[in-house]
């Protein structure tokens, strides 16, 4: 009984277009798999910088809080803090040739800014990905469904043969084909969902930290936490 029924089954007595679809779920399971590994590894590291991004504030000078962010590879914190002393540095030197006077603030900000989207955008690749399959994979399986169930009525008609067992068994093994689009769709709709909060989660921080850097490099002192001032 086990031989006669299941994926290996539908595979064995489907055609072409049924296996097209068994092959293009199986492929949108593999790719959402994945980039849910290859992004959670990514939040995962982006969040353990984030949380010893405090560090920072604890070191003596610049030199060393540069240093100490650059224990972790790839770490869009120092980034943020370079791309701000290359602003600050840039429109210190820039004053002595220009005639009108830069804001330091302004350029800054926008520097920080520009910086922060572009960290964002690197966060959110592949997003789309798991978005896409979460939302279309339901209607790929339901669409194998419909079509198993169309070929396997024609071939009840044919064969003339339309008693409970002759029709549930092929009828109800098209149905697998909607339980696979929905195990492809629901680990990609929460991994997805995951994924989102923990880019949230980075992005918050990053804002944080580039205030403070603002607020650093503009007036030489961190935003006040607490009523206490640091660096």
């Amino acid at each position: 009984m086990s031989e006669s029924f299941g994926i290996a089954h539908v595979w064995a007595q489907g055609d072409a277009i049924t296996r097209f679809i068994l092959i293009f779920l199986i492929g949108m399971s593999i790719v959402s798999w994945v980039v849910i590994v290859i992004k959670a590894l990514d939040v995962w590291k982006h969040k353990q910088s984030a949380q010893s991004s405090e560090q920072f504030w604890h070191t003596t000078s610049l030199a060393e809080g540069l240093a100490v962010l650059s224990h972790r590879p790839d770490n869009m914190f120092l980034t943020l803090a370079q791309v701000g002393q290359e602003a600050t540095e840039h429109h210190q030197a820039a004053q002595k040739q220009l005639h009108d006077r830069l804001d330091v603030s302004d350029w800054v900000t926008r520097s920080l800014r520009n910086t922060i989207d572009d960290h964002t955008s690197r966060l959110q690749n592949g997003l789309a990905i798991l978005a896409s399959i979460g939302s279309t994979a339901p209607f790929v399986g339901l669409f194998g469904t419909v079509w198993g169930i169309y070929h396997a009525l024609v071939s009840i008609g044919v064969n003339g043969n339309a008693s409970i067992e002759a029709v549930a068994g092929p009828i109800g093994e098209t149905l697998i084909m909607t339980a696979l689009g929905l195990a492809v769709a629901i680990p990609a709709v929460l991994g997805y969902n995951a994924l989102v909060r923990g880019n949230k989660f980075i992005i918050a921080r990053m804002n944080r930290f580039a205030h403070d850097l603002h607020a650093y490099y503009v007036t030489g002192a961190r935003v006040a936490h607490g009523g206490q001032h640091v660096i």
